[in-house]
């Protein structure tokens, strides 16, 4: 029996007057005293200090500064949209942090609920549909109409330990109310990120502090950057259609793939994601290791869960959710972003 998943450049500057293309002369170089500032070495020269420099020093400088100069002609433009975006990522960052720290709070107070948040993020994103580009991880499985369905039966209270986690964040958030299709999918990301904690201190015996330094150094705590690039999922204003989600705890396995597959992924998506399929990952796993073509995906991951690290399992599990949880979103890339009041300097006494 395999283990369970849930059971856990300074400037350059060059000024060189330009030599007339009818110069009639027989020295190599017109006598222009030309000054050459190249690399912060700065000489002084004639036509008769040849051998102190040469023509291909020069074309070197000058074509260093040309890309200079063209890099400056978009001037101070560049300048503030450069700023301003170094801005706005903070922004974002600091806020993510924030959010992530109160759905840790909320999650780890409430680790019964782990299962159904799990299944929550799922179906959201479950509704997806590849020929018309519709639904998708798009919150709108936080309409009643929606969650009332067979296949969304009793995961209201992971729901509802969402929208106590929004009051909060809404109430530090200076970018605007977080969407749900956000909320939804950070909250999976936190369940990921606690168990695979939680695994890593089980291997080291219980021991806290040696756990979270091999979960640091050997886990998979650093794969999750393209993830948290995609903050910013749109909410809809309407549910999703019906008969797009299976009834997971009573689907084959064909119907599994089927569906799977109709979004774009495939048997080892579908092994990889056990843990999303209902409360029993082991008993999932059980039913899905009766495919010839997921069972090796199945094993595959049960054996990586043995090890201390679970490379394999969570680096696949993280790059599935990644991916699911875009599906049918456009990204925007300024959410939560807001602007930053100016100070003026001349009113500041010194």
């Amino acid at each position: 029996m395999g283990v369970s998943f849930l059971s856990t450049i300074s400037p350059l500057l060059l000024r060189v007057p330009v030599p007339s293309l009818t110069t009639t002369t027989t020295n190599r170089y017109p006598s222009y005293a030309v000054t050459v500032r190249c690399n912060k070495m700065e000489i002084d020269a004639t036509a008769e200090d040849e051998d102190r420099i040469y023509r291909r020093d020069i074309l070197k400088c000058a074509g260093v500064t040309i890309g200079m100069e063209l890099m400056a002609s978009s001037g101070l433009f560049v300048e503030k949209a450069s700023a301003a975006d170094l801005i706005q990522r903070r922004q974002r960052s600091e806020f993510l942090s924030s959010l992530k720290g109160t759905l840790s709070t909320a999650i780890n107070g409430n680790v019964e609920l782990i299962p159904s948040l799990l299944t929550l993020a799922l179906n959201d994103a479950m509704t997806y549909d590849k020929a018309t580009k519709s639904g998708g991880a798009n919150g709108s499985i936080r309409f009643s109409s929606e969650l009332s369905r067979p296949e969304n039966k009793g995961i209201s209270a992971a729901l509802n330990l969402l929208d106590e986690a929004k009051k909060e964040i809404d109430s530090y958030s200076k970018g605007g109310p977080i969407s749900y299709a956000d909320l939804i999918q950070y909250a999976a990301q936190g369940v990921l990120k606690s168990t695979f904690l939680a695994s890593a201190i089980r291997k080291c015996g219980g021991n806290e502090e040696k756990g979270r330094l091999v979960y640091t150094a050997y886990g998979s705590s650093g794969q999750w950057g393209l993830f948290d690039k995609q903050f910013g999922r749109a909410d809809t204003q309407e549910p999703d259609p019906e008969g797009r989600v299976p009834l997971w705890v009573n689907a084959s396995v064909k119907e599994m793939k089927d569906k799977f597959v109709a979004i774009g992924f495939g048997p080892r998506q579908l092994a990889v994601m056990s843990a999303f399929l209902g409360p029993d990952q082991a008993a999932t796993e059980a039913l899905l290791a009766t495919d010839p073509d997921v069972s090796r995906w199945v094993q595959k991951y049960q054996r990586s869960r043995e090890t201390v690290s679970e490379t394999d399992y969570e680096v696949d599990l993280i790059t599935t959710l990644t991916k699911l949880s875009s599906l049918g979103q456009q990204i925007n890339y300024e959410a939560y972003t807001y602007p930053v009041r100016r100070v003026d300097l001349s009113k500041l006494k010194l």
